[in-house]
């Protein structure tokens, strides 16, 4: 992929070793039909890599890697079809076979903390009256 230029810096190309590891993972192929030709899988991948490791929006997705929507459709697709999570299983297993991982040993962290801005000066709580919830149907 070095010699595609999709518009953005080669740090965001996906290395074609890695590609190589991704793309059993991916779903077979769908018939072509007639029509504009569809993304290429790398590069649809490259654009969804390129939204998470940024944090973009899918609308300010750099035209380059592809149109927005295509790019989005595909992740869903992906995401639905379980790509991702197969990507993550696969990457735990090589690094439990490199590194080694305690299957047994697991954590979860968490906080919860008072809002910084929440004092007496911010007045009541709009969506309490009486003391009560507001039960409207628009939550």
């Amino acid at each position: 992929m070095a010699d595609e230029s999709l518009g953005v810096g080669p740090e965001y190309h996906i290395p074609d070793e890695l590609w190589e590891r991704i793309k059993p993972l991916l779903p077979p192929p769908k018939p072509k039909k007639p029509g504009r030709p569809q993304m290429s899988d790398r590069q649809a991948m490259t654009a969804i890599f390129y939204v998470l490791r940024t944090g973009c929006q899918w609308k300010a997705l750099p035209h380059t890697l592809g149109a927005p929507s295509t790019v989005h459709d595909r992740f869903q697709k992906w995401r639905e079809e379980g790509v991702f999570e197969k990507m993550w299983h696969a990457g735990l297993l090589e690094y439990d076979e490199k590194k080694g991982l305690d299957w047994e040993w697991q954590a979860m962290d968490g906080a919860m903390t008072k809002a910084p801005l929440g004092e007496k000066g911010t007045g009541p709580n709009p969506l309490l009256i009486g003391g009560k919830a507001a039960q409207s149907g628009a939550c």
